[in-house]
């Protein structure tokens, strides 16, 4: 008696708008091996990633696969005679180009590299915050120097000032388009955040919602948060507290000058 089952088929193609490079790390990700042996996927052979899956596991599979931005697809194949489910073939044991053989819908193996300058990969809610604040650390005595500049030389001074401005607002959007792969999100919708009113909104939104778990189509998430990355992000906590305290005691002050 046979039994339809289904397996995963890959031709080598990452999804449209995904970089074959970010599809090849996803796979190796999910299939916890290195990239050579992903490479061996990409020749445009036809591969069936994982054979005679039952129809509920198999679409587990495909799920994965193009969440990882991979253009796999399912097909029906007959299980025939006592082959055990799941074994490979002898001709797939053998074959340079057999997936590697691992689960696929295992949580992930490795953690995505970190960079600042760059909108690739992705990175947490607390690293997002951590990382904008030591920019903000980092802006603040290159912003005196620039002050300090423009008393000497006001050409000088607006130079620096213009350099300062634009490599903060580069940087901003790289963390932030991160942090939006992170959701899920095209880095695209950073553009929201130039909106008024909205723009608000919007960034209060990518410092609350959770990343995704396990890889996505931007890759796999980032490795977890460093202590110094912790201490920088609680810095934001104090610096609103203090902003707060100081409007208190502005309003204050105010209201007791007027009354005398």
């Amino acid at each position: 008696m046979s039994s339809t089952l289904y397996k995963i088929v890959f031709e080598g193609n990452a999804l449209p708008g995904i970089e074959p490079g970010t599809a090849k790390a996803n796979l190796a990700a999910l299939f916890n091996t290195d990239a050579a042996a992903i490479d061996k996927l990409f020749t445009g052979r036809k591969v069936a990633l994982k054979r005679n899956l039952p129809q509920a596991d198999a679409q587990k599979y495909l799920d994965a696969l193009l969440e990882a931005g991979v253009d796999a697809r399912i097909e029906a194949e007959e299980q025939l005679g006592l082959e055990p489910i799941g074994a490979p073939t002898p001709s797939e044991q053998n074959s340079p180009y057999a997936p590697p053989q691992s689960r696929v819908d295992s949580p992930w193996a490795g953690d995505g590299p970190l960079k600042v300058f760059t909108t690739n990969g992705r990175i947490g809610r607390v690293r997002y915050l951590g990382w904008a604040m030591g920019l903000c650390l980092v802006a603040m005595p290159a912003l005196l120097v620039a002050t300090l500049a423009m008393s000497l030389s006001s050409t000088l001074g607006w130079v620096l000032m213009v350099a300062l401005g634009a490599t903060f607002i580069t940087v901003n959007v790289m963390i932030g388009v991160q942090r939006l792969h992170d959701i899920g999100w095209t880095g695209w919708l950073y553009l929201i955040n130039f909106a008024p009113y909205v723009g608000g909104v919007f960034s209060l939104m990518i410092v609350l919602i959770p990343g995704t778990q396990g890889v996505n189509k931007y890759g796999p998430p980032a490795p977890p948060d460093s202590r110094a990355v912790r201490v920088l992000a609680w810095l934001w906590v104090a610096f609103i507290l203090l902003a707060i305290v100081g409007g208190i005691i502005a309003g204050a002050t105010g209201i007791f000058g007027q009354i005398k």
